[in-house]
């Protein structure tokens, strides 16, 4: 596949995200590699924490919570998915399937960082890629921290606002990730932040991500992904692995995944799960210290 890389120069100086990349070259799934590539901090030999962006943001979304969490002891991991951040970009549509970024994150997380015993954080597609890694490789998550996600099988309807965030990334020429990350936010942003966001992608040509992303989540039953989904939900319903239910009180969008998610994981049982107040789709930009310290307090009574 062809693909693209954002110059370097266009992540420089970026507000509150200071952490240097590191890269790795992964499979992919084409006979020839991808550049993904992730920041860390925190203390080496801490307790993993894998936090993953969704659609169609990057890295940078973590930023207010990298310095809590790893102030707490924790090897914070962030991830850019391929396509977006820092990662490689394949140029086409057609060359994203959610097949393809699930193979992509495990790559990165079990056979380069060769995570175990980690905690899980996804939020948007970081969770409908990460639950399906987390269920897939069970050795590698001790904890998992759903926020604003979901796992969507095909077999119940997306809602309306959902479908109306696809029709406008379908349709809309110039599109700007900006612009969606402000619509998703309750609080106001920065236009320095929102420049950030608009980092990874110079001009049209690197935007294939972001369109694919809503054209991949399973809409009908027969989707490609919705099988693999289902047995995801089977492997995850049948464990005890601690799970926090991290929503915001303000996210159309994934709101009713909460209470699914709170009574169908057994490891969720039992636990304090926190509403994150006067926060959007994009909690971790709106209410990113009060999301750490929730994910914080909760790693520390599952040790």
């Amino acid at each position: 596949m062809k693909t693209l890389r954002t110059p370097e120069d266009r992540f420089a100086d970026l507000p509150g995200f200071g952490y240097p990349p590191r890269y790795a070259d992964i499979p992919d799934g084409d006979g020839a590699t991808l550049r993904i590539a992730w920041v860390e901090d925190g203390p080496a030999d801490g307790d993993p924490v894998l936090m993953l962006h969704g659609e169609p943001t990057w890295s940078y979304l973590y930023r207010r919570m990298i310095p809590i969490l790893a102030a707490a002891g924790h090897r914070v991991v962030c991830p850019d998915l391929v396509g977006f951040g820092r990662s490689d970009k394949p140029t086409e549509v057609e060359d994203h399937s959610y097949a393809r970024h699930v193979g992509w994150i495990r790559a990165l997380v079990v056979d380069v960082l060769g995570l175990r015993g980690a905690t899980l954080v996804g939020q948007d597609w970081g969770g409908l890629i990460g639950l399906r890694v987390a269920a897939e490789n069970p050795d590698v998550f001790a904890r998992i921290v759903v926020a604003n996600t979901g796992l969507p099988t095909g077999d119940h309807p997306m809602p309306e606002v959902w479908w109306n965030f696809r029709r406008s990334v379908e349709a809309n020429p110039q599109l700007r990730v900006s612009d969606y990350l402000r619509a998703g936010c309750v609080r106001p942003v920065d236009d320095t932040v929102c420049a950030a966001y608009d980092a990874p992608f110079p001009d049209p040509t690197y935007l294939a991500g972001p369109r694919a992303m809503p054209l991949l989540v399973p809409t009908t039953p027969d989707d490609p992904a919705s099988e693999a989904n289902r047995a995801a939900w089977k492997a995850l319903t049948g464990r005890t692995t601690p799970v926090l239910v991290a929503f915001s009180d303000g996210d159309p969008i994934t709101g009713a995944m909460a209470p699914i998610f709170s009574a169908a994981l057994p490891g969720a049982a039992g636990v304090e799960h926190p509403v994150i107040g006067e926060a959007g789709h994009f909690l971790q930009e709106d209410a990113g210290e009060e999301l750490a310290a929730a994910i914080v307090a909760f790693l520390s009574r599952t040790p």
